[in-house]
């Protein structure tokens, strides 16, 4: 048992930052914009982050610094995607090219520096439940954090007059204008916080799961957050569950590795990728329909809105605002 919530606890401290960067990514996206600059905003906020906390001895800094990274990095998106009117996908995957590489450049002195890291915050009384306490109440503030955002923003989304205008912008700007909406502010507002959200996943990255900096030291994770936004639907509590997934699987490559099997040990950092993939293959597949058609009407109905949606319909294009 001790073993099994370790496992738990694990699972929850380490996808703390690809449940930030997933759901930055999905307040973009939900506004009709795609920022394919994720990974190469985590490499450049997580050097950042780093290297000001390290610099100032101060954490806070450290996070708010990379934050501000995200923010301006999303700013060039917006600003390629919604004033030039440039193609989004291209923006981004430039920029992320361009911020991987400045990360590796401003971050020489900072390599394998050690610096200061999240330690863990338990909070009493709700520490000492039998089993939740352990697994959900003696983690950090990043973790806790973590929890409050995948609440937060289904809220926001779901149950308040701005998060109806956030998706209406994002499936039906014409209408949003129509309405009185100032669809290209409130692109440029959500593609900013979900820029620092981003930012603020890199940070945790090297001040809480990775710690410290190195060369592509976000190993990937911006593109699997990417992934895990396509895999959740769009929807903060399926993309929290995609993130998870991702978690438990690299939990399970490590549990792998620790077990002795005869197997080249380079194949375990790598084993969640392929996992991710095959996951989202078959979650997009017409193998799923068909074994969905074996199940009674209701179960496949409750399971197709589960499993299956649709991308915001604006999503990638251009409104121009008369």
């Amino acid at each position: 048992m001790e073993f099994f919530i370790a496992i738990l606890a694990s699972i929850l401290s380490d996808s703390a930052p690809i449940i930030f960067a997933s759901l930055g990514e999905t307040l973009n996206e939900r506004g009709g914009v795609i920022n394919l600059s994720v990974e190469g905003t985590m490499l450049l906020s997580a050097m950042a982050g780093f290297a000001v906390a390290f610099t100032t001895e101060s954490l806070v800094l450290g996070f708010l610094a990379a934050m501000i990274v995200g923010a301006i990095v999303a700013s060039l998106v917006a600003f390629g995607s919604i004033t030039l009117k440039r193609d989004q996908v291209a923006v981004g995957f430039i920029l992320t090219l361009v911020a991987g590489d400045l990360s590796s450049f401003l971050g020489v002195p900072f390599v394998r520096v050690p610096g200061p890291q999240i330690e863990s915050l338990p909070i009493p009384f709700l520490r000492d439940i039998p089993f939740i306490g352990p697994v959900f109440f003696e983690r950090d503030i990043i973790t806790y954090l973590s929890f409050a955002l995948i609440i937060g923003m289904w809220l926001w989304f779901y149950k308040t007059q701005p998060g109806l205008q956030l998706r209406g912008i994002g499936e039906r700007p014409e209408a949003s204008f129509a309405r009185g909406g100032n669809v290209k502010l409130m692109r440029y507002i959500y593609i900013l916080l979900g820029g620092a959200l981003i930012g603020f996943a890199g940070a945790a990255f090297s001040l809480h799961v990775k710690l410290g900096w190195s060369h592509r030291a976000t190993a990937g994770f911006g593109w699997i957050a990417l992934a895990i936004v396509i895999f959740g639907g769009w929807d903060p509590l399926k993309v929290a569950f995609g993130a998870y997934l991702f978690g438990a699987l690299r939990a399970s490559a490590t549990t792998l590795q620790s077990s002795g099997l005869e197997v080249p040990v380079q194949v375990f950092p790598l084993l969640p990728f392929p996992l991710m993939i095959l996951t989202l293959v078959i979650f997009n597949s017409r193998g799923l329909d068909r074994v969905l058609n074996y199940l009674p009407l209701g179960a496949r109905r409750a399971l197709t809105r589960l499993l299956r949606s649709n991308p915001p319909a604006a999503l990638g294009t251009h409104f121009e605002q008369e």
